[in-house]
């Protein structure tokens, strides 16, 4: 079972989520291996520049493809979701791809994520013994936008 983990990390909270996350996937008896954007920035052009970003952007939807499953983090900032996890949310639902949406922090959350998902967990620690490959069927439990 090979996972895409779609998540925001541009503050210290943010990335704290995030490698609770990995660390949860790396002990799941049920993932054989998890591809987390944020442990892939690095490419031969300059940080940021457009060489980079096409770089980036390809290999990041090559692995949404590729992946069996995504595991997507809602996280807000100023009642907005995360554009990038938002559109490969939207990706792997447009590829019929089983989506675990993870929020811990109860957001108003749009609803196009909400209606979206396979499963919802809301605990880090629930990914360590998830059954990829036989999600249950739950729904978000939270306000809608």
């Amino acid at each position: 079972m090979q996972v895409y983990l779609a998540a925001p990390f541009f503050s210290d909270e943010q990335v704290a989520r995030v490698e609770a996350i990995e660390k949860a996937l790396t002990v799941n008896a049920t993932v054989d291996d998890f591809y987390s954007p944020r442990l892939h920035q690095d490419t031969e052009a300059e940080q940021f520049s457009a060489e980079w970003a096409k770089e980036v952007f390809k290999r990041d939807v090559t692995q949404v493809m590729q992946a069996d499953v995504l595991v997507t983090v809602a996280d807000y900032v100023h009642d907005d979701a995360d554009s990038g996890t938002a559109f490969e949310q939207g990706m792997a639902y447009a590829l019929n791809k089983p989506v675990v949406m993870f929020e811990e922090v109860p957001y108003k959350t749009n609803l196009m994520l909400t209606e979206s998902l396979t499963t919802f967990v809301n605990q880090a620690k629930t990914l360590e013994t998830l059954d990829f490959t036989n999600l249950p069927e739950t729904t978000f439990e939270g306000e809608r936008l």
